[in-house]
């Protein structure tokens, strides 16, 4: 049996700090662990991603250098067609889908003229589309909605809510197959029984996930609980000081900072930020930017402390010196010029 990790109380949890390359730091992690096994050692190995990016530089990393074995890598998305997940139905025709959802809204314009225009039919069933996705997505039913008191709501959020009830009835009473979000709840939640009777015992990884997604971030805490299994995630600010760190633990003070996920996550699987362990010997490309930034990524209720602690950084020429200052005239080109910049960055 191929051991990566020492038995452990607590669900594993790793980490890979910011400016770091991930899919480098993944792959050097991996492979010093496996120093002096045998050769066959690493192919035993399943490691989960959720990009197809993602996936095909972890294996051009691992092909170069010495010849090896090679983990298996696969997609999150297709645990869906995974055997062991009991087969499952086919997913609904997306074309369909979106047929029956511009029905609905027209009948739903027929009586609420002054809702939007005509032409907005297919835009409107598509953002209903995408609602609907989301709520599976979370395990939020349509039914849940039932438990949604109108007092107090706006005329237009009433409106909605009375929308999405119709809809429920009216789907239900169609054949229209499975959406990809639910299915992949299903999967998850069929690995989850299988893996409670019969954990499995070789080394399976989920990485590069952040867990914003309700069914990703149920898979997450399975995966960190089995024997072998292990999380690594993307980004994280290791240089967060922890009383900082604490005020990322509820929505309304947190839920705006990018480090909320990580933080959310852990509260599910129930472990303190004492347990996250880095994955590899930490090599960010620019550490004193990367305090810069942590300084002024601070949630809201701290967000003056760089007052106090922004004359004690160090080499700001260092932090600063590759960065361009862009003096957008309006949101939507600032917007174009960090999609823009963003691209260049990936490419």
């Amino acid at each position: 049996m191929t051991r990566l990790f020492d038995l452990s109380d607590h669900p594993r949890l790793f980490a890979v700090g910011l400016g770091e390359d991930f899919p480098k730091s993944l792959v050097k992690g991996l492979l010093s662990r496996f120093v002096g096994q045998s050769p066959e050692a690493l192919a035993r190995v399943e490691i989960l991603v959720n990009t197809r990016r993602m996936q095909r530089r972890l294996k051009d990393l691992l092909s170069n250098g010495p010849a090896r074995l090679l983990p298996r890598i696969r997609l999150l998305t297709e645990l869906a067609d995974d055997p062991r997940t009991g087969g499952l139905p086919p997913v609904a025709p997306p074309v369909r889908r979106r047929l029956i959802l511009s029905e609905l809204v027209v009948k739903l314009l027929d009586t609420e003229p002054g809702l939007a225009p005509r032409s907005s039919v297919f835009d409107l069933s598509d953002s209903l589309a995408r609602v609907l996705d989301e709520m599976q997505g979370e395990g939020v039913s349509l039914d849940d909605l039932d438990t949604i008191r109108e007092e107090g709501l706006s005329q237009h959020w009433q409106k909605s809510l009375r929308f999405l009830r119709l809809i429920g009835q009216y789907l239900d009473t169609l054949d229209t197959g499975l959406d990809p979000e639910a299915r992949q709840r299903l999967a998850v939640a069929g690995l989850g029984a299988l893996w409670g009777q019969n954990p499995p015992q070789h080394p399976i990884l989920l990485a590069g996930s952040t867990g914003s997604r309700g069914t990703t971030a149920e898979l997450m805490q399975l995966v960190a609980g089995l024997p072998q299994g292990a999380v690594i995630l993307p980004g994280v600010d290791l240089q967060m000081p922890d009383a900082v760190w604490e005020q990322l633990d509820t929505p309304r003070t947190g839920e705006d900072h990018p480090q909320y996920r990580f933080a959310s996550l852990m509260r599910r699987i129930g472990i303190s930020r004492s347990n996250l362990k880095h994955w590899t010997d930490p090599a960010p490309a620019n550490p004193a930017r990367n305090r810069m930034i942590s300084l002024a990524m601070r949630p809201a209720p701290v967000t003056d402390q760089w007052l106090t602690e922004g004359p004690q950084l160090q080499d700001l020429d260092v932090a600063t010196g590759s960065m361009t200052l862009i003096e957008a005239q309006d949101s939507r080109t600032e917007a174009l010029a960090i999609a823009l910049r963003l691209r260049q960055a990936v490419e």
